[in-house]
């Protein structure tokens, strides 16, 4: 089982960027997806979640600004209006009902985010 992250960079505040997410050895529609990011020197936070039936819930900071989306075997997180503080290491995240039953919950290995003021 893999996840790939990708898509991070360095834009300037206002700008956007879209992050995948590619999972590779699961039945990648029956599972729930969620971003989370981890700033330096802070926790680590869940920003966006879709669900197998595509129901999205999003963070507060986020809201009206991020877009989880999902497709066959990747999870996208669009992301308009960004600012500083959304510099971090994005992680995406997947599980199943099933998946935590028997222990498993998978991470990508993270895609930097730097956001210029």
């Amino acid at each position: 089982v893999q996840l790939q992250a990708s898509g991070g960079g360095l834009v300037q505040a206002g700008g956007s960027l879209r992050l995948s997410c590619t999972a590779s050895g699961i039945t990648f529609g029956s599972y729930t997806v969620e971003w989370h990011r981890q700033a330096p020197g802070k926790r680590r936070e869940m920003v966006a979640t879709i669900s197998a039936g595509s129901k999205t819930n999003y963070a507060d900071s986020v809201k009206g600004r991020f877009t989880i989306l999902r497709e066959d075997y990747t999870a996208y997180l669009q992301m308009n209006d960004l600012e500083p503080e959304d510099t971090a290491v994005y992680y995406c995240n997947a599980f199943s009902r099933q998946s935590l039953l028997d222990g498993y919950d998978y991470w990508g290995q993270g895609t930097q985010v730097t956001v210029s003021s």
